[in-house]
């Protein structure tokens, strides 16, 4: 994926490119309060359990791992999920780009769809809003 890094400072927000699609993320200001409906899927992380992959802000994911991606949010940034069919929700963190398949908004952890009782079905309409954008010192809400 272009623009993966290491480690990052702040919050990761520049354009990017994936398979010739350039994506253009919002600023972490805009992005406090942003509500979006879409369809979530997750991503099946059971071969990371003891070798995790990278996120797209060079943190390793488990498979246990409370977390999502998303092709425009600013990253890292705390978003409150919720099942628009059951109603059921949950908080997870934003640390990396996807999904990029089809026109799905959202793609979360295994145990993330499990909480929000999807996990059979693959694919979910949700309700997305940001509650924070950023870590420590650069937490904004």
């Amino acid at each position: 994926m272009a623009g993966c890094a290491n480690h990052y400072a702040g919050y990761k927000h520049k354009p990017y490119t994936v398979r010739g699609v350039c994506y253009s993320p919002m600023s972490p200001r805009e992005a406090v309060g942003y509500v979006e409906e879409g369809v979530a899927s997750h991503y099946d992380e059971s071969s990371l359990a003891f070798f995790p992959g990278r996120t797209a802000i060079g943190e390793r994911q488990y498979s246990w791992s409370r977390s999502a991606a998303h092709k425009t949010l600013p990253l890292p940034c705390k978003v409150r999920v919720t099942n628009l069919r059951n109603g059921r929700s949950v908080v997870v963190r934003v640390n990396d780009r996807g999904p990029f398949v089809g026109e799905r908004t959202l793609d979360v952890t295994t145990g993330v769809a499990q909480s929000l009782g999807f996990k059979n079905s693959g694919l979910c309409p949700v309700r997305i809003k940001v509650l924070s954008v950023g870590d420590g010192r650069w937490r904004i809400r």
